[in-house]
């Protein structure tokens, strides 16, 4: 059996909060004998433990400070763990936030093959991907302008451009999927699916649960740097985690875990339902009101979405 892509075992993360970061090596000495001095310390991560395979694609939710983009920078290396361990097996491209690994004086041009660097490529595989990476970015006329005149559209899109492109084995994305005008977060969707098709393993962070849902095979759900649930099963965990948001209520346990889902189930179910009832009778006025063209595509309408068996034994009898 393959060992895990990343493995994250008992990860916590600690930060440490205080007044003596401005202070010289003398007034710190001085206040530490004294006890004049305060230190706070916030786990931002607790006890955190997951592992992904080759081609998993990962979504990590969780409200406002759950701890999600810390965890992300732990899996990077940016952020040493202060408890537990998190091991990596292949190169990583990560998008964490959009500016980093740009430098804003130099143009899109230079930037490309700065970030190329950083990732650990050579310059004459950049020179490779280069062409590739400006037009699926849609930024042919924009190559000499500085990183500092761009949109945060067009820097969502040369970041994760290069990110896709640079035949990363491990790709970790945090919200960048959910920037940018919707044509170019179509594109993206879709070069993330083929990129999972290839054996790429990914985690993606983001607030677009419709997002995670399409792309996502295991879902990690944390709150306040708890771990909440770790799941091989999507849907069900967003079918909890949506519930969740919908009420509020934490839960505390599997059992609470399921309950959540099973109300989305049949919250969702009746909202459906009425929802087909609503457009049943506005088809139905158009029947009773409209010309006979119309009124045949609303019942044909009507047909393609609730009875489709009906519409198909119908069509052989014609044809």
């Amino acid at each position: 059996m393959s060992k895990p892509v990343v493995e994250c075992k008992d990860v916590s993360i600690r930060y440490k909060t205080g007044n003596l970061k401005s202070v010289g090596l003398k007034d710190f000495v001085l206040r530490k004998m004294t006890g004049r001095y305060n230190v706070k310390e916030f786990w931002a991560d607790k006890h955190i433990t997951f592992e992904i395979n080759k081609g998993d694609m990962l979504g990590i939710v969780g409200t406002n400070g759950a701890g999600k983009s810390t965890l992300l920078k732990a899996v990077t290396g940016i952020l040493a763990p202060a408890e537990g361990h998190v091991k990596t097996r292949g190169n990583i491209a990560a998008l964490l936030e959009l500016s980093s690994g740009f430098d804003g004086d130099l143009t899109v041009r230079e930037n490309a093959y700065l970030r190329g660097a950083m990732l650990g490529y050579t310059r004459d595989f950049m020179d490779e991907k280069y062409n590739e990476i400006i037009a699926f970015a849609e930024l042919e006329k924009f190559q000499d302008y500085t990183f500092n005149q761009l949109s945060s559209g067009m820097k969502s899109r040369l970041a994760f451009a290069i990110a896709c492109l640079v035949n990363p084995e491990i790709i970790i994305l945090d919200e960048v999927l959910s920037v940018g005008d919707g044509a170019f977060r179509k594109k993206s969707a879709k070069k993330m699916r083929e990129i999972l098709d290839e054996g790429i393993t990914g985690i993606l962070v983001s607030h677009s649960i419709t997002q995670v849902r399409e792309l996502c095979n295991k879902i990690l759900w944390i709150d306040h740097g708890n771990q909440i649930a770790f799941s091989d099963d999507a849907e069900y965990l967003c079918d909890a985690y949506e519930e969740f948001l919908y009420t509020k209520n934490l839960p505390k346990s599997e059992k609470d875990i399921k309950a959540l889902a099973d109300a989305y189930q049949l919250r969702h179910a009746k909202a459906m339902r009425e929802e087909t009832k609503k457009e049943t009778e506005r088809f139905l006025k158009i029947l009773e009101e409209g010309d006979a063209e119309p009124a045949v595509e609303a019942a044909l309408t009507i047909l393609r979405k609730n009875r489709p068996e009906a519409l198909k034994a119908n069509y052989r009898k014609v044809y």
